[in-house]
């Protein structure tokens, strides 16, 4: 697929191609779900493993009730099945720490639930108008994107809860491709200034916080060829950078003193070696591997440390998307064509980041790697509407979350399947968290 409007609005696919790509998008998530929720038994689904998450079963009804929300209900137009449940699975009604005490359903009839909502929605998705004329919610398909995308995005949210589960593994997935050619790498590059297309006026399935396209100038500035690596956050740590209160911000130094912080998260020390726990294994850091499972503050820190800063969000768009030559801003960092294995570590394939300086037919114009994958990077930025923001198709997706409370995210991570990952996708998180499959890469000005 390229850039072009007609085909990301829908106008230049025949409505079968569209039917076939929501259809894969939807059986992909729906298979990721089973692996992530079948791989533990019942007690371990309605267990709650951190107050931070949700059971694993409430994810999975959730998971249903949305989808019958919007593909059952505001698409098909159908009769609610489980009108009382509804309250049950409001994300905002119920903080995550208060779930295991509401009557959920068990994880028999949760896994029913979801099998017949989805049953249902694929018999809509072959009549669904998906192109041309109609509401704006079936236009090129967007309300199955939607909805596949949201079922990756908690397929990601109760992988965390994997990570942060106690046991022995229940998951398991081959080794990311070695960083052939790393060495030869620069440890930065420089980004010209100037102005660039941010955002996206014409992907089809794009959330309404990445809308609209539009003009952003930013100065010259050096970004990290790759993310920040272990070992160099190694040499933070050695250097005292958790005992150091003029490398932090006054909460994030508020936050090593609390909780007596001094690696980052699953990370231990054991006979002068760093350890960490990985998905109910403990084995060595690997230094050349980028550094996970570090809040902002922690990534605000080391890039002071260094001398550096963390990317503003607008630079960090413009290494991953800006191509010099013609001007454009392109659909991931490597070109327009959709991601391969070849290009970036997305979609759990493996339960790892890969090495730094891996994926070199993912690199952007600009020469870094990586920018999509591997690891959520924190940028300097808050979450904020860009210019003509306007809420698609309900409030709470993003609007409800602007403002200086939250920090972005860019690039996805080794646990973000593609449908849920772009040049223009934008998450964001509380600078406090950790659990999150999170790193960062430093910048300069030039």
């Amino acid at each position: 697929m390229t850039d072009t409007s007609a085909q990301h609005t829908g106008q230049g696919f025949d409505a079968e191609v569209l039917r076939e790509r929501a259809l894969t998008a939807l059986l992909t998530a729906r298979e990721r779900t089973a692996l992530l929720t079948d791989s533990v038994d019942d007690h371990e689904l309605t267990a709650q493993h951190s107050p931070l998450m949700s059971p694993l079963v409430w994810d999975l009804a959730h998971i249903g009730n949305q989808e019958e929300l919007w593909l059952l209900r505001a698409v098909g137009g159908r009769e609610a099945m489980r009108p009382e449940i509804d309250g049950l699975y409001d994300a905002f009604e119920h903080s995550r720490a208060s779930r295991p005490s509401l009557p959920l359903l068990a994880p028999a009839e949760a896994r029913t639930y979801a099998a017949d909502v989805r049953g249902r929605a694929l018999d809509i998705l072959g009549g669904a108008p998906l192109h041309g004329g109609g509401r704006p919610l079936e236009q090129a398909g967007f309300a199955f994107g939607m909805v596949a995308q949201h079922e990756q995005q908690h397929d990601e949210t109760m992988l965390i809860t994997h990570q942060l589960r106690s046991g022995p593994a229940v998951l398991d997935a081959p080794e990311p491709p070695e960083a052939t050619g790393a060495v030869a790498l620069p440890s930065e590059v420089l980004v010209p200034g100037g102005p660039f297309t941010m955002g996206t006026s014409t992907e089809p399935w794009a959330l309404d916080n990445e809308r609209p396209a539009h003009r952003r100038e930013v100065a010259a500035f050096h970004i990290d060829t790759a993310p920040v690596t272990c070992g160099a956050y190694e040499r933070f740590i050695e250097d005292g950078g958790y005992t150091e209160e003029r490398w932090w911000a006054p909460e994030g130094w508020a936050m090593v003193r609390e909780h007596d912080l001094g690696a980052p998260l699953f990370w231990h020390r054991d006979a002068g070696r760093w350890l960490r726990r990985r998905f109910g294994v403990t084995e060595l850091v690997r230094a050349d591997e980028p550094v996970l499972h570090v809040s902002w503050y922690e990534a605000d820190a080391y890039a002071r440390w260094a001398g550096r800063r963390l990317p503003t969000e607008p630079e960090w768009e413009k290494a991953a998307r800006h191509d010099p030559v013609s001007g454009r801003s392109l659909r991931y960092p490597w070109g327009d064509e959709d991601p391969t294995p070849e290009r970036a570590n997305l979609g759990q394939r493996h339960l790892r980041p890969a090495a730094a300086g891996a994926y070199a037919a993912g690199r952007s114009p600009a020469g870094a790697g990586q920018l999509i994958g591997d690891v959520w990077e924190w940028t300097s930025s808050d979450f904020l509407p860009y210019p003509g923001f306007v809420a698609f198709p309900y409030r709470e997706y993003s609007e409800v979350f602007f403002g200086p409370g939250h920090k972005v995210l860019r690039g996805g991570s080794f646990a973000v399947d593609p449908v849920a990952c772009r040049g223009t996708f934008r998450n964001w998180d509380l600078p406090v968290r950790r659990q999150i499959f999170s790193g960062f890469r430093t910048a300069r000005d030039a």
